[in-house]
């Protein structure tokens, strides 16, 4: 007879994955302030999500990856943290590519993890699960950087370099890539290692154009400020310099905000109007904060001012694109800010009269599409004070509510001018909600674009957060049909067949419901008072 003491020894997985490279990573995660992940659980990623309730760690699971991404940037333009997603390895990877992309060409700070092949097995194209040829290579080939790390320590370290770039450079998305092997085994890395780091900071700007700034600033007949979505951290000297020069401030998309679109000021986010950018190509001093003045922004190639420009970048390489600077200040948008501010006293200057620009620029917004306009128009009246307000590159967003609705601080308008992508809307509102639950927050979407990440409504309802879905529906892609017709191309592929929207949404478990355009503003408002997940339907006649 074989005894209780000849009996094989079952190991015990929480003992065997007490400290593994993944903890170390997330731990790391942590430390930085992330309280939120967004993801899909995967074979070979569960070691990165083992010690996230540990940790105090919110795991969102979207629907697919391309969501969780962008679910990602939702919720890192609502906390200013860098958002954070875990893929499992080959097809969850490449789903998010299209989110890191846009991270990319939008400035945003975006955290991807990822498991890879196992060290030794790169490459060997035998047939494992997931394989990927060089799944580093890919993503680096879209992102700031990819780095696929071969021991615990330099997984760490690179978790740590991602926070360095996010706060101290232009952010960008990063990835790291942890071979299934380490991701498993034992860390040994030092907790002292895994805790956060100070910031080096993007360094004090140049002290002599500072004061070639100053000088040019402080004789300023009609300066004129545009910022972007570099600024968006300076938002109190940006009001403040705006004021003491008696400058008005027009921004990008990304910039919405910066300057309260109410204030006297403010000429909103107009630069793709003929009257907005002749006013600033007037100014005999153009600063220009935190943008690269990009022609997806403009909707033109480049801005032609007649006048002095002064730039101020955290990148340097930014400080002359697409408009060469007569200063060029790099550096941290607030920080430069406090330095011009200390030069340019407050003075009298009396305030421009910018209604007959206000009133071209709302005669070209309307000119531009009448109708879609007019809706947007309603949307936003209807819209709770304070509210975010998610979309897509659906037109009811870059040709009406961009330009119509007023935001009176930034990166509450969430959009991605440049990317201009469709499915990003739904899962950005759901992420921006979980960073704040208690702010009311309205998707407005094209039909087409809500169908790209539909699925999304699964994640909403279980995260049981309040959110409202504006479905302008306008038969498929109505933009893309016009374009054909322009050509002279009879429309092929773009009138869509609709599924029943109110009917889907129940499905899903939220509530749905088709409106007019008279009950539209009702609607919102009851939605948004009774809360859960409802969707709007709107017929765009």
């Amino acid at each position: 007879m074989t005894g209780m003491d000849d009996q094989p020894t079952v190991e015990d997985p929480a003992q065997r994955y007490a400290d593994t490279t993944g903890r170390a990573v997330m731990e790391c995660v942590a430390a930085y302030g992330v309280t939120t992940i967004f993801g899909i659980p995967g074979t070979h990623n569960l070691e990165l999500y083992r010690p996230l309730a540990d940790l105090g760690i919110r795991a969102v699971t979207n629907r697919h990856e391309q969501g969780a991404g962008y679910g990602a940037d939702g919720w890192s333009q609502r906390t200013g943290l860098p958002g954070v997603v875990i893929t499992t390895s080959g097809p969850g990877l490449q789903n998010a590519l299209s989110a890191i992309g846009t991270a990319f060409c939008e400035s945003r700070p975006l955290l991807v993890i990822s498991p890879g092949t196992a060290r030794g097995a790169e490459f060997a194209d035998v047939g494992t699960l997931h394989e990927t040829k060089n799944a580093s290579a890919m993503v680096d080939a879209v992102a700031q950087w990819s780095r696929r790390v071969v021991t615990a320590e330099a997984a760490v370290e690179a978790v740590h370099d991602a926070f360095e770039l996010f706060r101290s450079s232009r952010p960008r998305p990063v990835h790291i890539e942890i071979p299934l092997d380490l991701l498993e085994e034992s860390a040994g890395v030092d907790p002292e290692v895994r805790r956060a780091r100070p910031s080096g900071g993007a360094g004090a700007p140049d002290p002599a154009g500072v004061a070639r700034a100053v000088q040019l600033l402080r004789g300023a007949e009609r300066p004129v400020i545009i910022v972007g979505g570099g600024a968006t951290r300076a938002t109190a000297q940006v009001a403040d310099l705006a004021q003491r020069l008696s400058a008005p401030v027009l921004t990008t998309t990304n910039g919405k905000g910066v300057l309260d679109e109410h204030h006297p000021l403010s000429l909103g986010a107009n630069l793709r109007l003929p009257s907005a950018r002749e006013f600033a190509e007037g100014a005999d001093v153009l600063l220009v904060v935190g943008s690269k003045l990009g022609e997806a922004e403009l909707w033109w190639p480049a801005i032609e001012p007649r006048g002095a420009v002064i730039r101020i970048d955290v990148s340097a390489d930014q400080l002359d694109k697409n408009l060469a600077a007569t200063v060029g200040l790099r550096g941290d948008s607030a920080a430069v800010l406090d330095a011009l501010l200390e030069g340019v006293p407050a003075g009298d200057r009396p305030t421009p009269d910018l209604e007959p620009l206000r009133r071209a620029i709302a005669e070209e917004t309307r000119a531009a599409a009448p109708t879609t306009v007019a809706l947007a128009e309603d949307i936003a009246a209807a819209v709770p004070d304070g509210a975010i307000v998610a979309g897509d590159s659906s037109q009811i967003i870059y040709l009406g509510l961009s330009n119509v609705l007023k935001q009176d601080s930034p990166r509450r308008f969430l959009y991605m001018p440049t990317y201009a992508t469709l499915g990003y809307g739904l899962p950005a509102a759901i992420g921006a909600r979980i960073a704040e639950p208690d702010r009311p927050v309205v998707a407005v979407l094209g039909d087409g674009a809500l169908m790209f990440s539909v699925n999304e409504l699964a994640t909403a309802v279980e995260q049981r957060v309040d959110l409202t879905i504006v479905c302008v529906d306008n038969g498929g892609y109505a933009e893309i049909k016009q374009n054909e017709v322009d050509r002279a191309i009879a429309p092929i592929g773009v009138e869509l067949h609709q599924p029943d929207w109110p009917a889907l949404a129940e499905a899903f478990g939220a509530r749905g419901r088709r409106v007019t355009r008279d009950e539209l503003r009702d609607a919102i408002a009851a939605s948004v008072e009774s809360g859960g997940v409802h969707l709007l339907h709107l017929l765009d006649v």
